[in-house]
């Protein structure tokens, strides 16, 4: 049997073929003389950080971006947010400070030759800027609060213009960059903006990343183009790959077999230093037209003429102002502050303010030196202009019938649940289902604003429905361009997560997905904590509200007992469920289907970056709310609501949390409570988060101190997710959770498996008779938080 790679619509390229060469003598000695200021400034940001950063890769992959931003890309300097513009995306965040570097030097070119371009600071990043490199926005040296400095992270964010989301997190970037370009064609069709991602070898090897390019290449993308900067050198490896005869350290492939794999194209420049190799492998890589995804894999040197390679320039470099430092230097030093050798200047570091001064001058020194290269400043300030005019030239516009976002939010806005998404009592259905047929509609409305995934369980966990108005099969760039389901790799939770947060961050779409609860909340937050950095960092740039994505955390909690312990997980609401910044994420739980719309619409206007839906499998049968004395479904917004209200004074306070140990309760447990006169009230937790949004004087009107310290809970999640409602030590110690026995509980339906947890109608109903007598005999419960703390949490 032959282990041949099979034929591929996607194939290598040649790039040698490009005629005429693609630079002019007068561009090579720009270029040349641009990676000199490059390499200068790479130096400088390591070296008066102090000493952090990473500024091998910086190095190395200098000129593939160089030529990127002054030969290849279409874009407009003046308006960083365009939709239409091709996007670099740096899914190598560590490399952060070579992004900054260049960005830097592009506002300096435009600085000295077209100033009238620089008219908003706030779209540019300047030399100035620079100062803040890897500092706190609090920071108090003189110089960056003079200037006004941006504080620059450690890996960029949406806070530095023409930086389209957050990277740099084990294959994150990649994968929500793919997700970004695929919103892009879907938005423009045909003539979609180019989206470049950088990365390197070792930001491959996360499997995530294999499963994103499994997903461009089975969706053929042809609008991306993934630039390698192929070193072979990570932090501890100078080997990451196998190349030649020679196995890798971590990984039996090469890039370009990798990405052949995937059914990527694929162009390799033999030296990543050349810049007449680099341009034509980049018009090889525009001018293709087989409709598939292309890399571009440059062999470079890390470190390359630092005077430190390989690893060992990874994360560090040379000491502080050490000779090896200036030596690594390409521009003249006569401005740079040559420090002793004891670097009595600055006390070895440990004066800010002196560090930042000579920073400053060495800066400055750059400054000075570009000033005085007329024809390299008016080249490189030429090819700006003619990028910007080739982007108007092109006239992107979005293609007929395009998703209309904004038809979601004003949908969500009405109040009512819509007439198709009414449920009378005594009807059967499921929480995953009904949450499905509400995205639906929206779907609907919107013209396909949602584009959703599932890990193989499009049916399982019936998000499904929500493309019903749309072709069948998953999208497809030339054969079924109105899917809108995407085939993300199989069961792939983590690239989903990657992928759907790119969607989301386009701001055309909404990205949605779907897996089991025990899978996606754990796989899914890196993504969503760098979707939710990412729109932090945009609105306090732009004001822009958050670009929401949903993860769809089905078949939650012990009601998929079947499945067993493995599967049947209570502990993921703990992962996200007041785990984010207030207002960044917001978890539903809903007990009946009824509160999905209001809880669901509820969550979409409040535009948070991340809306986590935790539904459960097993068919119900919707309850008659009025027969049992249950507030309406709509109370469900509040996040809290009382559920029911004790008929005179309460014997005590349930609060319960959970689909399947509420719907026990409100069947089993309720009767035998009313036989035996226990009158309680009864809250339901639908959302931590939305709670939150209430004044404080709106949550202490619903869930008053008095509750609080007469209440237990019963809950399908962990006990720690209770905590936030039950204030006193008797409340917590009779609290009911899956877990109070010790154990993982087994498999079998659902009533079986809550049996077994000991949460079944018969022993709430005793906990709680127990818990009622406890009430009677006991003085007062001590509280345990101060109340201040609870009733605003974030404080």
């Amino acid at each position: 049997m032959s282990t041949a790679l099979a034929s591929h619509r996607a194939s290598r390229i040649d790039p040698s073929h490009i005629a005429p060469p693609p630079l002019s003598s007068r561009d090579i000695d720009a270029f040349e003389k641009l990676d000199a200021a490059y390499r200068t400034l790479c130096a400088m940001l390591y070296n008066y950080a102090p000493m952090s950063g990473h500024p091998g890769g910086s190095i190395s992959s200098g000129r593939m971006v160089s030529m990127l931003l002054f030969e290849t890309m279409d874009y407009d300097v003046t308006d960083p947010d365009r939709s239409d513009a091709d996007v670099l995306s740096y899914a190598a965040g560590h490399k952060a400070l070579g992004l900054y570097a260049m960005w830097a030097l592009r506002t300096e070119i435009l600085r000295i030759a077209r100033p009238h371009l620089l008219r908003d600071e706030w779209r540019h990043l300047r030399l100035e800027d620079l100062l803040g490199f890897r500092r706190n926005p609090t920071n108090d040296t003189p110089l960056f609060r003079m200037f006004g400095s941006k504080a620059l992270d450690g890996h960029p964010t949406p806070a530095i213009p023409f930086v389209p989301l957050a990277t740099g997190a084990s294959g994150v970037g990649l994968a929500a960059t793919l997700g970004l370009a695929l919103a892009a064609f879907d938005w423009f069709g045909d003539s979609a903006p180019w989206v470049h991602i950088l990365e390197g070898e070792g930001g491959l090897t996360p499997g995530r990343v294999s499963e994103a390019l499994a997903f461009a290449g089975t969706a053929s993308l042809p609008n991306v183009v993934v630039h390698v900067d192929w070193n072979q050198s990570s932090i501890d490896s100078d080997r990451v790959t196998r190349e030649g005869g020679s196995p890798g350290d971590y990984v039996q492939w090469n890039p370009a077999e990798l990405f052949l794999l995937h059914d990527w194209n694929v162009i390799s420049v033999s030296d990543g230093s050349d810049l007449q190799q680099i341009a034509s492998a980049q018009r090889a890589a525009r001018l293709n037209d087989n409709g598939q995804p292309t890399a571009i894999i440059y062999r470079t040197t890390k470190g390359w003429r630092y005077g430190i390679e390989g690893r060992s320039s990874h994360g560090a470099g040379h000491k502080l102002c050490s000779p090896g430092f200036y030596s690594a230097l390409p521009l003249p030093t006569g401005d740079v502050p040559q420090c002793a050798v004891d670097q009595t200047l600055c006390d070895g570091g440990t004066n800010a303010t002196m560090v930042e001064q000579c920073y400053w001058q060495a800066l400055t020194g750059v400054r000075h030196w570009l000033e005085g290269q007329t024809d390299m400043v008016e080249t490189l300030a030429g090819r700006i202009i003619a990028s910007r005019q080739r982007l108007e030239s092109a006239k992107r516009r979005a293609r007929p019938f395009a998703p209309v976002l904004s038809d979601v939010f004003g949908l969500a806005s009405q109040s009512g649940v819509p007439p198709e998404l009414m449920l009378a009592p005594g009807q059967q259905t499921t929480l995953r289902s009904q949450l499905a047929k509400a995205i639906g509609y929206l779907n609907r409305f919107s013209g396909g604003a949602f584009l959703i995934a599932a890990a193989d369980l499009l049916g399982s966990t019936s998000v499904t429905e929500a493309t019903n108005d749309f072709d069948k099969g998953f999208f497809h760039t030339k054969s079924n361009r109105d899917s809108r389901t995407l085939s993300v790799g199989g069961i792939c939770e983590d690239a989903i997560a990657g992928v759907m947060s790119g969607v989301s961050s386009f701001g055309m779409h909404i990205g949605v997905g779907s897996s089991y609860a025990a899978f996606l909340a754990p796989l899914g937050h890196i993504a969503s904590r760098l979707h939710a950095i990412g729109n932090q960092a945009r609105h306090e740039r732009t004001g822009e509200a958050a670009r929401p994505m949903i993860l769809i955390c089905a078949h939650a909690g012990l009601a998929t007992g079947e499945d067993g312990p493995t599967h049947a997980d209570p502990q993921p609401l703990q992962l996200l469920q007041e785990n984010f910044p207030n207002g960044a994420l917001i978890t539903l739980t809903p007990w009946d289907a009824a509160e999905i719309w209001p809880l669901f619409t509820a969550a979409m206007m409040r535009r948070p970056s991340v809306i986590a839906p935790f539904v459960t499998r097993p068919t119900q049968t919707v309850l008659d709310r009025q027969a049992l004395r249950l507030a309406p479904a709509s109370d469900a917004v509040q996040g809290l609501y009382k559920l029911r209200s004790a008929s005179g004074q309460p014997d005590g306070t349930i609060v319960l949390q959970e689909s399947g140990v509420t719907y026990t309760f409100l069947t089993e447990a309720l009767p035998l409570l009313d036989a035996a006169g226990i009158d309680l009230d009864v809250f339901y937790v639908a959302s931590v988060e939305l709670f939150d949004a209430l004044t404080p004087e709106e949550r202490s009107s619903i869930f008053p101190e008095s509750s609080a310290a007469r209440a237990m809970a019963i809950t399908g999640f962990t006990l720690p997710t209770t905590y936030r409602w039950i204030r006193s030590d008797l409340g917590r110690t009779m609290t009911m959770h899956p877990f109070m026995r010790g154990r993982y509980p087994g498999s079998g339906s659902a009533r079986a498996v809550i049996a077994e947890a000991g949460l079944d109608g018969e022993s709430q109903f005793r906990r709680i008779s127990e818990y009622v007598q406890a009430l009677r005999h006991a003085v007062a419960p001590a509280v345990t938080l101060p109340w201040a703390l609870w009733l605003n949490p974030h404080r």
